[in-house]
């Protein structure tokens, strides 16, 4: 499994509720570009649409050595979910608050997956919490090494 691009937007503004491994469906120049390393997904946002689940505002790079068949760079591109999860999701994507994101963007079997997140929007203090969180276990880990090191 190796990852192409994540998130990083998408754990700092909402907490994690639930993940789902979804397909893409994408066209060849589409491809060939995440390949290339061209991809883009820290605006994009997933929207549950007649029985079905699309990813939005993903860019994606046109290819460069596409011709004039190439791709639409923010398309929304239809995620290969099961109807049971397609259900699920819809009805997070319902409630008040509650939002879907992708996380990553990653290589499985030789094919784009993403990993889509059910995603409850943090307040303020949340985030100061975990800014505040972190940093003291950053402190904790280099106090611990210098201790280490002094021995």
């Amino acid at each position: 499994m190796a990852e192409i691009v994540t998130n990083a937007k998408a754990r700092r503004d909402y907490h994690v509720l639930e993940t789902y491994e979804a397909g893409l469906v994408l066209r060849g120049t589409e491809v060939k570009s995440i390949r290339a390393g061209h991809v883009q997904i820290s605006d994009a946002f997933a929207r549950a649409e007649k029985g079905e689940v699309w990813l939005h505002n993903m860019h994606i790079e046109e290819y460069s050595h596409g011709n004039r068949a190439n791709h639409v760079p923010k398309a929304a591109r239809k995620l290969l979910l099961n109807k049971s999860e397609i259900r699920k999701l819809a009805g997070y994507a319902n409630v008040k608050g509650y939002t879907l994101v992708p996380l990553s963007l990653y290589w499985k079997n030789h094919r784009v997956k993403v990993s889509l997140a059910v995603g409850k929007g943090k307040a303020t203090y949340d985030k100061r919490e975990d800014i505040k969180q972190r940093d003291a276990e950053r402190d904790m880990k280099r106090e611990v090494m210098q201790r280490a090191k002094g021995r």
